[in-house]
């Protein structure tokens, strides 16, 4: 609900402060002193068109804020548009801000953050209906009459029960479809499929097979110059001429030498192990040599195979993948594919079956809704013809009117043809409304704005009060075209609607703001030269001065039938508390 509301430089405003408490709220004052001006600087708040004509004369800007104290049936949506634009601090409040320049775009804020206006205007229509002139009216958006009814039926266990089968038939129609679809190509599909896990089965591939391919080409390649080179390495190693001896030999001279050296001088044992260590390395190399000459082979055909084996591997690698391990991963897959395929029309007349036990339980499930809510509509039209008629309109009618759409598709109900549906049931749902006899129900959408259509309003929020959830609920021009015995019975119902939410009030009828818990007054007065408006919060001999006056010149008759209107609201608040 709306706890303080800040206004600086907006219209006549020059900078205002209100705090505001639970219940039913009163605002008073003469026409022209600026009630319905606070009006305008809320609706701003709630992302309603507005521009620079509401900036003060002689200044360049101005704001509106209102702090807003999250109540619990609003919670967790309020919470999931917040932590959804990442807005959210302290989770029980919630501020709004708009900021108004003579020369530069508007700007909104959410708890401090520059924002859209789209967010504003989402996140008001959750927190304030203004029922006047405003279309800032939650039960005039027709999507919303339907959960209002819902919400008045009390059918929460029936729709969740409903909604669950939905999303499993809606689940399975995506599959199906799915199925369908792949069906229709199912032919082609599958020998391409087939095509492919033969030709990647066929190559019977090995992983790592490519790099041991791809050095034994080399070697093929270049056989007869490996061998002549490793050949070259050997001689120089192995074998003795009369010009040339073998390195081998010489190094086992060397050994001899040093082996012979370390015996005279023991300190020099060093030179002898050095000595053999590179004697049996070049042994070693030489014995490496003839077994690496052993393996070069000159073998054309062999080179041919390889070369082969190798531009199939490139092949696969072109169609399938990367490596050999990415081939093998697609032919997997392929075969996963093509088994799906081979048994689709199992799982396709399964999922049939399935599909028609589904419609037929959604089916049932959603004419138990229908059925409760149509008597639900019943009770509702019945509930604010009495509330109207006590706002002295009688003869006005209320309807909530039903609509189905047929789709082949759809849900069997009782012997009629298929329906749509949708998540909500086979029912689209608004309300209708005839504000005089003779007229004939109309959409509650359409009818024309002023105060017959507050009580109207009024009326509706009375019965909806435990199915409505908007918190802030603003009423101007509702005492429009009502004497003081109906402003009465209207401040009564204001002041039951303030059980369930936060009423605000304009209102020129005494008997009416006598409900009122909290009483603002506004006044227009002119200071250094000036026109500016104030808002006092009225208590006690203040309160009564201002109900007297309201009835006319204050005298000591206006302030006893004041008195009186006091008693009479204290009487009647206490018996219906």
């Amino acid at each position: 609900m709306l706890v303080e509301l800040r206004i600086e430089n907006f219209a006549i405003i020059d900078r205002l402060e209100i705090e505001f408490g639970a219940g039913f709220i009163a605002f008073t004052g003469e026409t022209g002193a600026g009630k319905s001006i606070i009006i305008d600087a809320v609706e701003t708040l709630l992302g309603v068109r507005a521009d620079a004509s509401f900036i003060r004369t002689g200044v360049k800007s101005s704001s509106v804020e209102g702090t807003f104290r999250v109540r619990e049936q609003t919670r967790q949506t309020i919470h999931a548009i917040l932590n959804r634009e990442e807005l959210m601090d302290d989770p029980d409040y919630l501020t709004l801000r708009r900021e108004f320049r003579t020369q530069g775009r508007n700007v909104a804020r959410v708890n401090g953050r520059t924002v859209k206006l789209s967010l504003l205007r989402e996140l008001g229509e959750i927190l304030i209906d203004v029922h006047g002139q405003s279309e800032h009216l939650s039960l005039r958006r027709v999507k919303n009459h339907l959960g209002l009814l819902d919400r008045f039926a009390e059918v929460d266990d029936s729709l969740a029960d409903y909604r669950k089968t939905y999303e499993a038939l809606r689940e399975l129609r995506s599959e199906l479809s799915a199925l369908r679809e792949a069906e229709s190509d199912a032919v082609r599909r599958a020998e391409l499929l087939a095509f492919q896990v033969d030709e990647i089965t066929a190559a019977n591939l090995q992983a790592g097979e490519e790099e041991d391919l791809r050095e034994e080409r080399t070697r093929l390649a270049n056989a007869e110059s490996l061998a002549n080179l490793a050949n070259t390495a050997l001689a120089a190693l192995d074998d003795t001429t009369p010009d040339a001896p073998a390195a081998t030999d010489r190094m086992g001279e060397v050994v001899k030498a040093l082996q012979d050296l370390s015996k005279v001088d023991e300190s020099q044992a060093e030179f002898n192990e050095s000595a053999q260590e590179l004697f049996d390395g070049l042994t070693n190399l030489a014995r490496e040599l003839q077994g690496y000459l052993e393996i070069i082979e000159f073998n054309p055909k062999r080179l041919e195979e390889v070369e082969e084996r190798l531009e199939l591997l490139h092949n696969l690698k072109r169609k399938y993948g990367e490596g050999i391990l990415e081939i093998l991963a697609f032919g997997e897959q392929a075969q996963e594919d093509l088994d799906a395929i081979t048994h689709a029309e199992e799982r396709l007349a399964e999922l049939e079956a399935r599909e028609n036990t589904l419609l037929q339980a959604i089916g049932e499930k959603a004419e138990l809704l229908s059925t409760k809510r149509h008597n639900a509509a019943d009770k509702l039209s019945t509930d604010i013809e009495v509330q109207l008629n006590d706002l002295r309109m009688a003869g006005a009618r209320f309807g909530v009117d039903f609509k189905t759409r047929p789709d082949p598709n759809g849900i069997q109900v009782g012997d009629d043809e298929r329906l749509a549906f949708d998540s909500n049931g086979f029912e689209s749902v608004e309300f209708l409304v005839e504000p005089n006899p003779g007229e004939g129900l109309k959409p509650l959408a359409k009818i024309a704005s002023g105060g017959e259509t507050s009580r109207l309003m009024l009326a509706l929020k009375n019965v909806l009060a435990h199915a409505d959830q908007t918190p802030t609920l603003i009423f101007d021009e509702i005492d429009q075209g009502i004497g003081g015995r109906v402003g009465a019975v209207v401040g009564q119902k204001l002041w039951n609607l303030g059980r369930e939410h936060q009423v605000l009030c304009i209102t020129h009828l005494p008997q009416l703001a006598g409900f009122g818990e909290q009483h603002f007054k506004v006044d227009k007065l002119v200071k250094d030269g000036r026109t500016i408006t104030q808002v006092k919060k009225l208590n006690g001999e203040a309160r009564l001065m201002e109900l007297a006056l309201m009835l006319g010149e204050v005298s000591e008759g206006t302030l006893q039938s004041a008195n009186e209107i006091l008693q009479t609201v204290n009487k009647a608040t206490s018996a219906a508390g």
